[in-house]
């Protein structure tokens, strides 16, 4: 991979939050807003991202992409091996293929949701709506703070393993997150259930 330059740029947390929010809308969501287009596996050029994104109000540099890119808790963007090119790694709305590989879960992974979501959760099962795919975590903390962000928390623990045996396609992103279509509610357990 291309080395890339060392970031200079001291932003705030908040500068840092903002710019990764944009980048979220344009990359997973809405590339039109500014512009730009995603190839069919999700990456759009550096360079014109950075361009349109700055036409549109939203002042980037590389700098502050590479430190947006490498500082991520989540790690939601990568950069193509030369560099060039960027992509959201998961939560996409609009069809994208971003590759990945049918793999065996662990016996059991966790989805994090608010209080407000149990009842169609255990009548329907996991959906994933507007998104490309159910997002799951391989701990309990993390699915617990995904919950913290829908209010009240509550989290189940998914029969993954089993899922798999039954023939349900599993997907681990780039960055740890493990994706699948639905999570039929017979494969659930709220965890205070337990």
């Amino acid at each position: 991979m291309k080395k890339l330059p060392k970031n200079k740029t001291m932003l705030s947390e908040k500068e840092t939050t903002r710019i990764s929010r944009f980048l979220s809308l344009v990359l997973r969501h809405q590339p039109e807003v500014i512009g730009v287009e995603l190839d069919p596996n999700g990456w759009t050029n550096v360079q014109d991202l950075i361009e349109r994104a700055n036409l549109h109000g939203t002042r980037i540099d590389r700098e502050t992409l590479n430190h947006i890119v490498e500082t991520n808790p989540k790690k939601r963007f990568a950069f193509n091996e030369d560099g060039e090119m960027i992509r959201a790694s998961q939560g996409h709305s609009i069809d994208v293929d971003l590759g990945y590989q049918n793999e065996q879960p662990p016996e059991f992974l966790y989805h994090g949701t608010g209080e407000t979501s149990v009842a169609s959760i255990l009548k329907s099962g996991i959906e994933k709506r507007s998104r490309q795919h159910v997002h799951l975590s391989k701990d309990l903390e993390t699915a617990l703070m995904v919950g913290k962000r829908h209010g009240k928390p509550v989290v189940f623990k998914v029969h993954s393993e089993q899922m798999h045996f039954d023939q349900y396609p599993f997907f681990l992103s780039e960055n740890g997150v493990w994706l699948t279509d639905h999570v039929p509610a017979k494969y659930l357990l709220k965890m205070d259930d337990e």
